[in-house]
Protein backbone atom coordinates (compact mmCIF):
# COMPACT_ATOMS: atom_id res chain seq x y z
CA UNK A 1 0.00 0.00 0.00
CA UNK A 2 2.77 2.40 0.89
CA UNK A 3 5.38 1.89 -1.79
CA UNK A 4 8.65 3.73 -1.19
CA UNK A 5 9.65 6.42 -3.65
CA UNK A 6 12.79 8.55 -3.85
CA UNK A 7 12.51 12.01 -2.36
CA UNK A 8 14.90 14.91 -2.40
CA UNK A 9 16.05 15.98 1.07
CA UNK A 10 16.52 19.74 1.23
CA UNK A 11 18.55 21.43 3.97
CA UNK A 12 16.86 24.62 5.12
CA UNK A 13 18.83 27.55 6.52
CA UNK A 14 18.35 28.22 10.24
CA UNK A 15 18.96 31.94 9.86
CA UNK A 16 16.39 34.36 11.24
CA UNK A 17 15.81 35.86 7.81
CA UNK A 18 15.98 34.10 4.47
CA UNK A 19 16.31 35.21 0.90
CA UNK A 20 13.41 34.02 -1.21
CA UNK A 21 14.69 31.85 -3.99
CA UNK A 22 12.39 29.70 -6.09
CA UNK A 23 15.17 27.14 -6.50
CA UNK A 24 15.18 26.57 -2.73
CA UNK A 25 11.74 24.94 -2.98
CA UNK A 26 12.17 22.70 -5.98
CA UNK A 27 10.91 19.74 -3.94
CA UNK A 28 7.63 21.49 -3.11
CA UNK A 29 4.74 20.39 -5.26
CA UNK A 30 5.82 16.81 -5.82
CA UNK A 31 2.70 15.63 -3.99
CA UNK A 32 0.28 17.74 -6.06
CA UNK A 33 -1.92 16.63 -8.95
CA UNK A 34 -1.49 19.77 -11.02
CA UNK A 35 -4.22 18.82 -13.48
CA UNK A 36 -6.79 19.05 -10.67
CA UNK A 37 -5.55 22.34 -9.23
CA UNK A 38 -8.01 25.18 -9.89
CA UNK A 39 -5.58 27.77 -11.29
CA UNK A 40 -1.80 27.80 -11.74
CA UNK A 41 -0.16 30.08 -9.19
CA UNK A 42 1.60 33.03 -10.75
CA UNK A 43 5.14 33.44 -9.50
CA UNK A 44 6.01 37.03 -8.62
CA UNK A 45 9.16 38.90 -7.67
CA UNK A 46 9.40 38.90 -3.88
CA UNK A 47 11.40 41.44 -1.82
CA UNK A 48 14.43 39.86 -0.17
CA UNK A 49 13.54 41.09 3.32
CA UNK A 50 9.92 39.94 3.42
CA UNK A 51 10.43 37.36 6.19
CA UNK A 52 12.20 39.82 8.47
CA UNK A 53 9.17 42.07 8.76
CA UNK A 54 7.51 42.43 12.21
CA UNK A 55 4.61 40.09 13.07
CA UNK A 56 1.98 42.82 12.73
CA UNK A 57 3.04 43.55 9.16
CA UNK A 58 3.26 39.84 8.31
CA UNK A 59 -0.29 39.44 9.63
CA UNK A 60 -1.49 42.25 7.37
CA UNK A 61 0.25 40.71 4.35
CA UNK A 62 -1.27 37.29 5.06
CA UNK A 63 -4.77 38.76 5.36
CA UNK A 64 -4.33 40.50 2.02
CA UNK A 65 -3.23 37.28 0.29
CA UNK A 66 0.39 38.28 -0.27
CA UNK A 67 1.64 34.70 0.05
CA UNK A 68 -0.43 33.68 -2.98
CA UNK A 69 1.95 35.65 -5.20
CA UNK A 70 4.60 32.95 -5.00
CA UNK A 71 4.53 29.25 -4.23
CA UNK A 72 8.13 29.49 -3.03
CA UNK A 73 7.26 32.35 -0.68
CA UNK A 74 4.34 30.46 0.83
CA UNK A 75 6.50 27.38 1.41
CA UNK A 76 9.25 29.42 3.09
CA UNK A 77 6.82 31.43 5.19
CA UNK A 78 4.96 28.35 6.38
CA UNK A 79 8.17 26.64 7.47
CA UNK A 80 9.58 29.69 9.25
CA UNK A 81 6.32 30.58 11.00
CA UNK A 82 5.86 27.04 12.28
CA UNK A 83 9.48 26.86 13.43
CA UNK A 84 8.77 29.92 15.58
CA UNK A 85 5.74 28.31 17.30
CA UNK A 86 6.42 27.79 21.02
CA UNK A 87 6.04 24.08 21.68
CA UNK A 88 6.93 21.35 24.12
CA UNK A 89 10.62 20.68 24.70
CA UNK A 90 10.50 17.15 23.28
CA UNK A 91 8.73 17.43 19.94
CA UNK A 92 9.32 14.86 17.16
CA UNK A 93 11.20 16.31 14.18
CA UNK A 94 12.12 15.25 10.65
CA UNK A 95 14.85 12.85 11.83
CA UNK A 96 12.42 11.10 14.15
CA UNK A 97 9.95 10.76 11.29
CA UNK A 98 12.51 9.15 9.01
CA UNK A 99 13.38 6.65 11.70
CA UNK A 100 9.75 5.76 12.49
CA UNK A 101 8.77 5.74 8.82
CA UNK A 102 11.56 3.30 8.04
CA UNK A 103 10.57 1.07 10.93
CA UNK A 104 6.87 1.05 10.08
CA UNK A 105 6.91 1.02 6.29
CA UNK A 106 10.34 -0.34 5.40
CA UNK A 107 9.33 -4.02 5.48
CA UNK A 108 7.89 -5.24 2.16
CA UNK A 109 5.91 -7.95 3.97
CA UNK A 110 3.73 -5.34 5.72
CA UNK A 111 1.21 -4.48 3.06
CA UNK A 112 -1.40 -2.51 5.02
CA UNK A 113 -1.51 -0.26 8.04
CA UNK A 114 -4.67 0.90 9.83
CA UNK A 115 -5.18 4.62 10.28
CA UNK A 116 -5.08 5.87 13.90
CA UNK A 117 -8.20 5.43 16.01
CA UNK A 118 -8.41 9.20 16.56
CA UNK A 119 -9.52 9.49 12.90
CA UNK A 120 -12.48 7.15 13.29
CA UNK A 121 -15.46 8.68 11.57
CA UNK A 122 -13.38 11.62 10.26
CA UNK A 123 -13.25 12.62 6.60
CA UNK A 124 -10.01 12.54 4.63
CA UNK A 125 -9.86 15.56 2.27
CA UNK A 126 -6.98 15.35 -0.20
CA UNK A 127 -6.98 18.87 -1.72
CA UNK A 128 -5.75 17.84 -5.20
CA UNK A 129 -2.96 15.60 -3.90
CA UNK A 130 -1.68 12.98 -6.34
CA UNK A 131 -1.40 9.29 -5.46
CA UNK A 132 2.03 9.83 -3.93
CA UNK A 133 0.60 12.71 -1.88
CA UNK A 134 -2.35 10.67 -0.59
CA UNK A 135 0.08 7.92 0.41
CA UNK A 136 2.29 10.48 2.18
CA UNK A 137 -0.78 11.88 3.96
CA UNK A 138 -1.70 8.47 5.34
CA UNK A 139 1.87 7.67 6.35
CA UNK A 140 2.22 10.94 8.26
CA UNK A 141 -1.08 10.40 10.07
CA UNK A 142 -0.05 6.86 11.06
CA UNK A 143 3.27 8.18 12.41
CA UNK A 144 1.43 10.89 14.36
CA UNK A 145 -0.69 8.13 15.90
CA UNK A 146 2.49 6.33 16.97
CA UNK A 147 4.33 9.37 18.34
CA UNK A 148 1.38 11.26 19.90
CA UNK A 149 -0.54 8.59 21.81
CA UNK A 150 -2.42 11.27 23.80
CA UNK A 151 -4.39 12.31 20.69
CA UNK A 152 -7.79 10.64 20.95
CA UNK A 153 -9.90 12.66 18.52
CA UNK A 154 -8.80 15.21 15.91
CA UNK A 155 -10.94 15.52 12.77
CA UNK A 156 -9.03 18.59 11.55
CA UNK A 157 -5.63 16.88 11.32
CA UNK A 158 -5.98 15.22 7.88
CA UNK A 159 -6.88 18.55 6.25
CA UNK A 160 -3.97 20.40 7.83
CA UNK A 161 -1.49 17.70 6.80
CA UNK A 162 -2.88 17.67 3.25
CA UNK A 163 -2.50 21.46 2.95
CA UNK A 164 1.03 21.39 4.36
CA UNK A 165 2.04 18.67 1.89
CA UNK A 166 1.43 21.15 -0.94
CA UNK A 167 4.26 23.29 0.42
CA UNK A 168 6.62 20.71 1.94
CA UNK A 169 9.91 19.51 0.50
CA UNK A 170 9.23 15.97 1.66
CA UNK A 171 7.16 13.93 4.10
CA UNK A 172 9.64 14.49 6.92
CA UNK A 173 9.41 18.28 6.76
CA UNK A 174 5.61 18.12 6.66
CA UNK A 175 5.60 15.81 9.68
CA UNK A 176 7.94 18.09 11.64
CA UNK A 177 5.78 21.13 10.95
CA UNK A 178 2.48 19.49 11.87
CA UNK A 179 4.14 18.09 15.01
CA UNK A 180 5.04 21.59 16.16
CA UNK A 181 1.43 22.72 15.73
CA UNK A 182 0.25 19.69 17.71
CA UNK A 183 2.79 20.34 20.48
CA UNK A 184 2.19 24.10 20.71
CA UNK A 185 2.11 25.31 24.31
CA UNK A 186 1.68 29.07 23.86
CA UNK A 187 -0.61 30.57 26.55
CA UNK A 188 -4.32 30.92 25.63
CA UNK A 189 -3.54 29.63 22.17
CA UNK A 190 -4.20 26.32 20.47
CA UNK A 191 -3.93 25.19 16.89
CA UNK A 192 -5.35 21.68 16.94
CA UNK A 193 -7.95 20.13 19.26
CA UNK A 194 -6.74 16.66 20.21
CA UNK A 195 -9.62 15.10 22.15
CA UNK A 196 -13.37 14.72 21.79
CA UNK A 197 -13.79 16.95 24.84
CA UNK A 198 -11.68 19.75 23.35
CA UNK A 199 -13.40 19.42 19.98
CA UNK A 200 -16.88 19.57 21.50
CA UNK A 201 -15.88 22.58 23.63
CA UNK A 202 -14.70 24.37 20.47
CA UNK A 203 -18.02 23.60 18.77
CA UNK A 204 -19.92 24.93 21.78
CA UNK A 205 -17.75 28.06 21.77
CA UNK A 206 -18.55 28.61 18.11
CA UNK A 207 -22.23 28.18 18.95
CA UNK A 208 -21.91 30.86 21.64
CA UNK A 209 -20.18 33.23 19.21
CA UNK A 210 -22.72 32.55 16.44
CA UNK A 211 -25.52 33.29 18.89
CA UNK A 212 -23.89 36.66 19.68
CA UNK A 213 -22.56 37.75 16.29
CA UNK A 214 -24.92 36.11 13.77
CA UNK A 215 -28.38 36.49 15.37
CA UNK A 216 -30.26 36.39 12.06
CA UNK A 217 -28.54 33.18 10.91
CA UNK A 218 -28.90 31.66 14.38
CA UNK A 219 -32.62 32.42 14.43
CA UNK A 220 -33.03 30.81 11.00
CA UNK A 221 -31.13 27.67 12.05
CA UNK A 222 -32.97 27.41 15.38
CA UNK A 223 -36.34 27.63 13.62
CA UNK A 224 -35.54 24.99 10.98
CA UNK A 225 -33.29 22.49 12.76
CA UNK A 226 -34.16 20.18 15.63
CA UNK A 227 -30.57 20.27 16.87
CA UNK A 228 -28.78 23.60 16.48
CA UNK A 229 -25.58 22.25 17.98
CA UNK A 230 -25.40 19.50 15.37
CA UNK A 231 -25.32 22.21 12.69
CA UNK A 232 -22.62 24.18 14.49
CA UNK A 233 -20.56 21.06 15.19
CA UNK A 234 -19.55 21.13 11.51
CA UNK A 235 -17.98 24.59 11.69
CA UNK A 236 -14.39 23.36 11.29
CA UNK A 237 -15.41 21.13 8.39
CA UNK A 238 -16.74 24.20 6.60
CA UNK A 239 -13.24 25.66 6.67
CA UNK A 240 -11.02 22.62 6.19
CA UNK A 241 -13.15 20.23 4.19
CA UNK A 242 -15.91 22.07 2.34
CA UNK A 243 -14.15 25.26 1.23
CA UNK A 244 -12.42 24.98 -2.17
CA UNK A 245 -8.62 24.75 -2.06
CA UNK A 246 -8.08 28.37 -3.14
CA UNK A 247 -10.17 29.54 -0.16
CA UNK A 248 -8.89 26.97 2.35
CA UNK A 249 -5.26 27.83 1.70
CA UNK A 250 -5.95 31.53 2.34
CA UNK A 251 -7.59 30.53 5.62
CA UNK A 252 -4.47 28.48 6.41
CA UNK A 253 -2.26 31.54 5.69
CA UNK A 254 -3.84 33.57 8.47
CA UNK A 255 -4.40 30.58 10.77
CA UNK A 256 -0.64 29.98 11.09
CA UNK A 257 -0.12 33.57 12.18
CA UNK A 258 -3.19 34.10 14.36
CA UNK A 259 -4.25 30.69 15.70
CA UNK A 260 -7.75 29.30 16.26
CA UNK A 261 -9.40 32.68 16.88
CA UNK A 262 -9.15 33.49 13.19
CA UNK A 263 -11.04 30.28 12.35
CA UNK A 264 -13.96 31.47 14.47
CA UNK A 265 -13.96 34.77 12.57
CA UNK A 266 -14.05 33.15 9.13
CA UNK A 267 -16.70 30.58 10.06
CA UNK A 268 -18.87 33.41 11.43
CA UNK A 269 -18.38 35.31 8.16
CA UNK A 270 -19.52 32.21 6.25
CA UNK A 271 -22.60 31.97 8.45
CA UNK A 272 -23.43 35.64 7.88
CA UNK A 273 -22.96 35.22 4.12
CA UNK A 274 -25.22 32.15 4.13
CA UNK A 275 -28.00 34.13 5.79
CA UNK A 276 -27.65 36.87 3.17
CA UNK A 277 -27.88 34.32 0.38
CA UNK A 278 -31.01 32.40 1.43
CA UNK A 279 -34.55 33.17 2.51
CA UNK A 280 -36.51 31.50 5.28
CA UNK A 281 -38.88 30.04 2.70
CA UNK A 282 -35.99 28.46 0.76
CA UNK A 283 -34.66 26.51 3.77
CA UNK A 284 -38.02 25.56 5.26
CA UNK A 285 -38.31 21.78 5.25
CA UNK A 286 -34.73 21.28 4.03
CA UNK A 287 -31.75 19.72 5.79
CA UNK A 288 -30.06 22.97 6.81
CA UNK A 289 -26.85 21.17 7.80
CA UNK A 290 -26.48 19.76 4.28
CA UNK A 291 -27.61 23.06 2.76
CA UNK A 292 -24.89 24.94 4.63
CA UNK A 293 -22.30 22.41 3.50
CA UNK A 294 -23.36 22.80 -0.13
CA UNK A 295 -23.29 26.58 0.23
CA UNK A 296 -19.70 26.53 1.53
CA UNK A 297 -18.60 24.13 -1.22
CA UNK A 298 -19.96 26.60 -3.79
CA UNK A 299 -18.85 29.73 -1.94
CA UNK A 300 -17.18 31.16 -5.06
CA UNK A 301 -20.67 31.76 -6.51
CA UNK A 302 -21.48 34.07 -3.60
CA UNK A 303 -18.36 35.91 -2.43
CA UNK A 304 -14.67 36.17 -3.32
CA UNK A 305 -12.07 34.95 -0.86
CA UNK A 306 -10.78 38.51 -0.37
CA UNK A 307 -14.26 39.82 0.47
CA UNK A 308 -14.92 36.86 2.78
CA UNK A 309 -11.74 37.55 4.76
CA UNK A 310 -12.47 41.28 4.81
CA UNK A 311 -15.86 40.58 6.38
CA UNK A 312 -14.34 38.08 8.80
CA UNK A 313 -11.86 40.60 10.15
CA UNK A 314 -14.62 43.18 10.45
CA UNK A 315 -16.27 41.07 13.17
CA UNK A 316 -15.45 42.41 16.63
CA UNK A 317 -14.65 39.31 18.65
CA UNK A 318 -13.55 39.14 22.26
CA UNK A 319 -9.85 38.79 23.03
CA UNK A 320 -7.98 35.52 22.57
CA UNK A 321 -7.80 35.11 26.35
CA UNK A 322 -11.53 35.66 26.79
CA UNK A 323 -12.38 33.14 24.07
CA UNK A 324 -10.02 30.70 25.79
CA UNK A 325 -11.84 31.28 29.09
CA UNK A 326 -15.17 30.61 27.40
CA UNK A 327 -13.78 27.43 25.89
CA UNK A 328 -12.50 26.29 29.30
CA UNK A 329 -15.94 26.95 30.80
CA UNK A 330 -17.54 24.84 28.06
CA UNK A 331 -15.04 22.05 28.72
CA UNK A 332 -15.91 22.15 32.39
CA UNK A 333 -19.62 21.93 31.63
CA UNK A 334 -19.04 18.90 29.40
CA UNK A 335 -16.96 17.21 32.08
CA UNK A 336 -19.63 17.87 34.69
CA UNK A 337 -22.09 16.19 32.35
CA UNK A 338 -19.70 13.22 32.12
CA UNK A 339 -18.93 13.80 28.45
CA UNK A 340 -15.26 13.18 27.70
CA UNK A 341 -15.33 10.42 25.08
CA UNK A 342 -16.92 10.36 21.65
CA UNK A 343 -20.64 9.63 21.83
CA UNK A 344 -23.79 10.45 19.95
CA UNK A 345 -24.41 14.19 19.86
CA UNK A 346 -28.13 13.52 19.90
CA UNK A 347 -27.86 12.00 23.36
CA UNK A 348 -26.65 15.09 25.13
CA UNK A 349 -27.36 18.17 23.01
CA UNK A 350 -31.11 17.76 22.71
CA UNK A 351 -31.60 18.95 26.28
CA UNK A 352 -35.28 19.85 25.74
CA UNK A 353 -37.08 16.51 25.49
CA UNK A 354 -39.88 17.06 22.96
CA UNK A 355 -41.92 14.16 24.34
CA UNK A 356 -41.69 14.85 28.07
CA UNK A 357 -41.29 18.62 28.35
CA UNK A 358 -44.34 20.32 29.84
CA UNK A 359 -44.95 24.02 30.42
CA UNK A 360 -48.15 26.00 30.86
CA UNK A 361 -46.64 28.90 28.91
CA UNK A 362 -44.52 27.62 25.98
CA UNK A 363 -44.48 24.56 23.74
CA UNK A 364 -41.51 22.20 23.61
CA UNK A 365 -40.51 23.65 20.22
CA UNK A 366 -40.64 27.21 21.59
CA UNK A 367 -38.53 26.13 24.56
CA UNK A 368 -35.99 24.64 22.16
CA UNK A 369 -35.69 28.01 20.44
CA UNK A 370 -35.16 29.72 23.82
CA UNK A 371 -32.62 27.03 24.78
CA UNK A 372 -30.73 27.70 21.53
CA UNK A 373 -30.14 31.31 22.68
CA UNK A 374 -28.63 30.25 26.00
CA UNK A 375 -24.82 29.94 26.33
CA UNK A 376 -23.82 26.46 25.21
CA UNK A 377 -22.34 25.38 28.55
CA UNK A 378 -25.77 25.81 30.18
CA UNK A 379 -27.95 24.54 27.33
CA UNK A 380 -26.33 21.13 27.76
CA UNK A 381 -28.60 20.63 30.74
CA UNK A 382 -32.36 19.92 30.61
CA UNK A 383 -34.81 22.56 31.92
CA UNK A 384 -36.02 22.17 35.49
CA UNK A 385 -39.18 23.95 36.67
CA UNK A 386 -38.35 25.94 39.82
CA UNK A 387 -41.41 28.14 40.28
CA UNK A 388 -44.87 28.49 38.78
CA UNK A 389 -47.66 30.83 39.82
CA UNK A 390 -50.16 28.10 38.98
CA UNK A 391 -48.55 25.79 41.56
CA UNK A 392 -46.74 28.11 44.00
CA UNK A 393 -49.08 31.09 44.03
CA UNK A 394 -48.53 34.77 43.28
CA UNK A 395 -45.97 35.40 46.02
CA UNK A 396 -42.73 37.29 45.46
CA UNK A 397 -41.23 35.80 48.62
CA UNK A 398 -42.08 32.31 47.40
CA UNK A 399 -40.53 33.25 44.04
CA UNK A 400 -37.24 34.14 45.77
CA UNK A 401 -37.30 31.03 47.99
CA UNK A 402 -37.78 28.69 45.03
CA UNK A 403 -35.21 30.38 42.78
CA UNK A 404 -32.36 31.09 45.20
CA UNK A 405 -29.45 28.72 44.79
CA UNK A 406 -29.93 28.38 41.04
CA UNK A 407 -28.02 30.20 38.35
CA UNK A 408 -28.72 30.93 35.62
CA UNK A 409 -32.53 30.92 35.32
CA UNK A 410 -35.10 31.55 32.61
CA UNK A 411 -38.15 33.68 33.44
CA UNK A 412 -41.28 33.11 31.33
CA UNK A 413 -44.39 35.34 31.44
CA UNK A 414 -47.74 34.87 29.74
CA UNK A 415 -50.04 37.87 29.82
CA UNK A 416 -53.84 37.80 29.93
CA UNK A 417 -53.72 38.93 26.26
CA UNK A 418 -51.87 35.74 25.31
CA UNK A 419 -48.50 37.42 24.73
CA UNK A 420 -45.38 35.51 25.91
CA UNK A 421 -42.07 37.10 26.85
CA UNK A 422 -39.25 36.54 29.31
CA UNK A 423 -35.60 36.85 30.26
CA UNK A 424 -32.44 34.80 30.66
CA UNK A 425 -30.92 35.83 34.00
CA UNK A 426 -27.30 34.93 34.59
CA UNK A 427 -27.07 35.37 38.38
CA UNK A 428 -28.58 33.78 41.47
CA UNK A 429 -31.44 35.89 42.88
CA UNK A 430 -29.70 35.70 46.28
CA UNK A 431 -27.22 38.26 44.90
CA UNK A 432 -29.84 40.93 45.70
CA UNK A 433 -29.09 40.52 49.42
CA UNK A 434 -25.49 41.69 49.00
CA UNK A 435 -26.58 45.29 48.45
CA UNK A 436 -28.20 45.55 51.89
CA UNK A 437 -31.06 47.97 52.25
CA UNK A 438 -30.35 49.68 48.91
CA UNK A 439 -31.11 46.91 46.49
CA UNK A 440 -28.76 47.36 43.53
CA UNK A 441 -28.49 45.82 40.12
CA UNK A 442 -26.45 42.68 39.58
CA UNK A 443 -25.98 40.10 36.84
CA UNK A 444 -23.67 40.05 33.82
CA UNK A 445 -23.64 40.83 30.13
CA UNK A 446 -24.95 37.36 29.34
CA UNK A 447 -28.43 38.39 30.51
CA UNK A 448 -30.96 39.01 27.75
CA UNK A 449 -34.69 39.55 27.31
CA UNK A 450 -36.91 38.06 24.63
CA UNK A 451 -40.36 37.69 23.14
CA UNK A 452 -41.94 34.40 22.03
CA UNK A 453 -45.46 35.39 20.99
CA UNK A 454 -46.70 36.93 18.82
CA UNK A 455 -43.16 37.39 17.41
CA UNK A 456 -39.92 35.63 18.39
CA UNK A 457 -37.13 38.11 19.15
CA UNK A 458 -34.09 38.30 21.42
CA UNK A 459 -32.53 41.48 22.86
CA UNK A 460 -28.99 41.18 24.18
CA UNK A 461 -26.85 43.53 26.20
CA UNK A 462 -26.29 46.60 24.06
CA UNK A 463 -22.48 46.34 24.23
CA UNK A 464 -22.46 42.96 22.53
CA UNK A 465 -23.82 44.52 19.36
CA UNK A 466 -22.13 47.88 19.86
CA UNK A 467 -18.77 47.20 21.58
CA UNK A 468 -17.41 50.48 20.24
CA UNK A 469 -19.55 52.29 22.84
CA UNK A 470 -17.31 51.05 25.65
CA UNK A 471 -13.63 51.47 26.38
CA UNK A 472 -11.38 49.19 28.38
CA UNK A 473 -11.20 50.21 32.00
CA UNK A 474 -7.82 50.51 33.77
CA UNK A 475 -7.44 47.98 36.59
CA UNK A 476 -6.81 50.77 39.07
CA UNK A 477 -10.27 52.27 38.60
CA UNK A 478 -12.94 51.25 41.09
CA UNK A 479 -16.50 50.83 39.92
CA UNK A 480 -19.21 53.13 41.16
CA UNK A 481 -22.16 51.63 43.04
CA UNK A 482 -25.02 50.44 40.85
CA UNK A 483 -28.03 52.74 40.81
CA UNK A 484 -30.83 51.54 43.08
CA UNK A 485 -33.83 50.16 41.22
CA UNK A 486 -36.26 50.65 44.10
CA UNK A 487 -37.25 54.07 42.82
CA UNK A 488 -37.80 52.62 39.37
CA UNK A 489 -40.67 50.52 40.67
CA UNK A 490 -42.46 53.38 42.36
CA UNK A 491 -41.49 56.56 40.52
CA UNK A 492 -40.07 57.91 37.29
CA UNK A 493 -38.53 55.34 34.95
CA UNK A 494 -35.83 57.82 34.10
CA UNK A 495 -33.28 56.18 36.36
CA UNK A 496 -30.86 59.09 36.28
CA UNK A 497 -29.04 59.98 39.48
CA UNK A 498 -26.27 62.27 40.54
CA UNK A 499 -23.36 59.81 40.89
CA UNK A 500 -20.47 59.47 38.42
CA UNK A 501 -21.55 59.07 34.82
CA UNK A 502 -19.06 56.27 34.22
CA UNK A 503 -19.58 52.82 35.61
CA UNK A 504 -17.79 49.48 35.35
CA UNK A 505 -19.77 46.42 34.37
CA UNK A 506 -20.76 44.72 37.65
CA UNK A 507 -18.56 41.70 38.31
CA UNK A 508 -20.20 38.83 40.22
CA UNK A 509 -18.64 38.02 43.57
CA UNK A 510 -18.91 34.27 43.36
CA UNK A 511 -16.59 32.11 41.33
CA UNK A 512 -17.78 29.51 38.87
CA UNK A 513 -18.88 29.04 35.27
CA UNK A 514 -20.82 32.28 35.22
CA UNK A 515 -20.06 34.54 32.24
CA UNK A 516 -16.39 33.69 31.80
CA UNK A 517 -15.80 36.26 29.08
CA UNK A 518 -18.20 39.04 30.06
CA UNK A 519 -18.02 38.93 33.85
CA UNK A 520 -14.26 39.50 33.80
CA UNK A 521 -14.47 42.47 31.44
CA UNK A 522 -14.44 45.99 32.82
CA UNK A 523 -15.57 48.88 30.67
CA UNK A 524 -15.81 52.60 30.88
CA UNK A 525 -19.45 52.96 29.91
CA UNK A 526 -20.94 56.16 28.48
CA UNK A 527 -24.00 55.75 30.71
CA UNK A 528 -24.39 54.45 34.26
CA UNK A 529 -27.66 52.79 33.18
CA UNK A 530 -26.05 50.62 30.51
CA UNK A 531 -25.35 47.68 32.81
CA UNK A 532 -28.59 47.42 34.80
CA UNK A 533 -29.25 43.72 34.27
CA UNK A 534 -31.46 42.45 37.11
CA UNK A 535 -32.62 43.54 40.54
CA UNK A 536 -34.96 42.34 43.23
CA UNK A 537 -36.47 43.84 46.38
CA UNK A 538 -39.57 43.39 48.53
CA UNK A 539 -41.42 45.77 46.17
CA UNK A 540 -40.85 43.68 43.05
CA UNK A 541 -38.28 42.78 40.41
CA UNK A 542 -36.73 44.80 37.60
CA UNK A 543 -34.89 43.49 34.54
CA UNK A 544 -33.04 46.02 32.41
CA UNK A 545 -32.83 49.73 33.11
CA UNK A 546 -31.93 53.13 31.78
CA UNK A 547 -34.66 55.29 30.30
CA UNK A 548 -37.15 52.61 31.31
CA UNK A 549 -37.27 48.96 32.34
CA UNK A 550 -37.37 46.04 29.94
CA UNK A 551 -39.49 44.17 32.49
CA UNK A 552 -40.80 45.06 35.94
CA UNK A 553 -43.21 43.08 38.12
CA UNK A 554 -44.96 44.08 41.33
CA UNK A 555 -44.75 42.27 44.68
CA UNK A 556 -47.86 40.21 43.90
CA UNK A 557 -46.50 39.05 40.52
CA UNK A 558 -49.81 40.14 39.01
CA UNK A 559 -49.07 43.40 37.25
CA UNK A 560 -46.12 44.28 35.08
CA UNK A 561 -44.66 46.95 32.85
CA UNK A 562 -42.36 46.82 29.82
CA UNK A 563 -40.67 49.51 27.74
CA UNK A 564 -37.45 50.34 25.96
CA UNK A 565 -34.33 50.37 28.16
CA UNK A 566 -30.70 51.31 27.53
CA UNK A 567 -29.25 48.03 28.83
CA UNK A 568 -30.86 45.87 26.14
CA UNK A 569 -31.95 48.51 23.60
CA UNK A 570 -35.21 46.58 23.32
CA UNK A 571 -38.68 47.31 22.07
CA UNK A 572 -41.51 46.75 24.60
CA UNK A 573 -41.81 42.99 25.05
CA UNK A 574 -45.63 43.06 25.05
CA UNK A 575 -48.33 45.63 25.90
CA UNK A 576 -46.58 48.22 28.06
CA UNK A 577 -48.86 47.70 31.06
CA UNK A 578 -49.93 44.08 31.35
CA UNK A 579 -51.57 41.62 33.70
CA UNK A 580 -49.79 38.33 34.37
CA UNK A 581 -51.81 35.22 33.60
CA UNK A 582 -48.95 32.75 34.28
CA UNK A 583 -45.34 33.07 35.35
CA UNK A 584 -42.70 30.30 35.39
CA UNK A 585 -39.02 30.18 36.31
CA UNK A 586 -36.85 27.43 34.86
CA UNK A 587 -33.43 26.32 36.04
CA UNK A 588 -30.97 23.78 34.70
CA UNK A 589 -30.78 20.22 35.97
CA UNK A 590 -27.31 19.56 37.44
CA UNK A 591 -26.07 22.97 36.25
Amino acid sequence: MFGSSPVTIMITSEADTWDIDVSSCLGCGQFVDWDRMPDPEQEARIPQDILSKPPKELKKLAREGYWAASRALRAQVYHQLIQQVACRLVTPDALVYRDVESRLFGKPSMSSHPLPEFLEGCSMPTYCLNLEGVTALKKILICIGNLFPDITYSPILPSLVALLLHYSEDEAQCFENISRLIASNAPHTSYIDQSFLAHQASCMTFGDLANKHCPAAHKLIASTSENVFEVYSEWLSWLFHDLPFSYAIRVFDVYLLEGQKVLYRIALALLKQYRLSVTSAEVEGTDIKADLQAFVQNIAEHVTVDKLLERAFGIRLFSRKEIWLLQMANRKALMERGITMAQSRQSFHLAVDMQNFSSSIVTAQEMRVIWSWIPERFSLFPPLLLFSTSEDGCSLQRFYTCCEGYEPTVLLIKTTEGEVCGAFLSSDWSERKKSGATSGFFGTGECFVFTVRPETEKYEWVFIKKPELAKAMPRSRQRSPSPSPSALLSSSPDGHGTSSNRLAVPTPQRKGRLSPFLAIRHFLLPSKTASMFMSGSQEGIVIGGGGGQALSLDANLLWGHTEHCETFDNLPLCQENFKVQLLEVWGFQNA
